[in-house]
């Protein structure tokens, strides 16, 4: 009796694409790790009853490289994260962290003082205190309740005069 082998077309492609992908991948992957890309540091922005409070995660930032600006009421963050060139790039089996320049903008309200903003850097993040004007910062107002004997001379007045009557 004859052996009869089904016919599969696609039973070999998969390994020659595997294998493809593993040639041009390995090679593609490498350049492309090497390439030092643009980045945007994550921000966080909170609000309190006196300030603004501005986090930015700048690891591995040099303090001196970091230049930040207010114009026209525009807060701007410029830096550099530099790339370690103590390490020879062929020792580096992957690079998933962005490097090189980087800036963010905001825009601030007229309710800030510009002139009294203080930066400080901490473990791998820069956290900008933006305090409020007084005029812009909340005021409470104080209601009275009591009778109209307490109340303001105009609505005492007012009431007086409708008693006379």
């Amino acid at each position: 009796m004859a052996n009869l082998n089904r016919f599969e077309p696609f039973r070999g492609a998969t390994t020659l694409h595997e294998q493809l992908n593993r040639m041009f991948g390995e090679g593609f992957n490498r350049q492309e790790e090497s390439n030092l890309t643009t980045w945007a540091p994550a921000v966080d922005i909170m609000e309190t009853e006196h300030e603004l409070i501005v986090k930015a995660d700048l690891p591995d930032v040099d303090p001196k490289d970091l230049d930040i600006r207010v114009e026209n009421n525009i807060l701007t963050i410029r830096g550099e994260r530099k790339f370690e060139k103590q390490v020879n790039d062929g020792n580096y089996l992957r690079v998933e962290r962005a490097y090189g320049s980087f800036a963010r903008s905001f825009s601030l309200a007229n309710t800030v003082n510009t002139e009294a903003i203080r930066a400080d850097y901490q473990n791998g993040v820069l956290t900008l205190h933006i305090p409020k004007r007084e005029e812009a910062k909340p005021k409470q107002i104080k209601v009275n309740v009591g009778t109209q004997a307490t109340s303001t001379p105009a609505v005492a007045a007012a009431a007086a005069g409708a008693g006379a009557k």
